[in-house]
């Protein structure tokens, strides 16, 4: 399994992304997405139950993360394909693999990334 350092610079060099790469942890996404998007990401986190969804929210909220990070509508599209690329690597790298239980439950108390 790639680690996730080289995915991001994998996902990077393909793409030509010199934007700011967000942590994908709650704790990253929650400090770069837009203000007037934290009740949204808080409902679907109150919804979450599994790992799998976990992932996929992840995924999503990261997305709008590197979105909102960039400083305009070019950086945005290319923060866009980055994303695309880093997740399809990442998935690719843990075949499919989710998060565990516990694991989900660490990044929620802030004591992973």
């Amino acid at each position: 399994m790639a680690a996730w350092s080289d995915i991001l610079q994998e996902a990077r060099e393909a793409v030509g992304f010199g934007g700011q790469v967000v942590p994908r942890n709650l704790e990253g996404i929650r400090a770069a997405v837009r203000p007037d998007r934290l009740p949204d990401l808080d409902a679907e986190l109150a919804t979450l139950s599994e790992g799998s969804a976990f992932e996929a929210f992840l995924d999503h909220w990261w997305t709008q993360a590197l979105v909102d990070a960039a400083p305009d509508v070019d950086a945005q599209a290319l923060a866009i394909d980055f994303a695309d690329l880093a997740t399809a690597l990442r998935a690719k790298s843990t075949h499919g693999g989710t998060l565990t239980q516990a694991e989900v439950e660490d990044m929620l108390r802030g004591k992973a990334s």
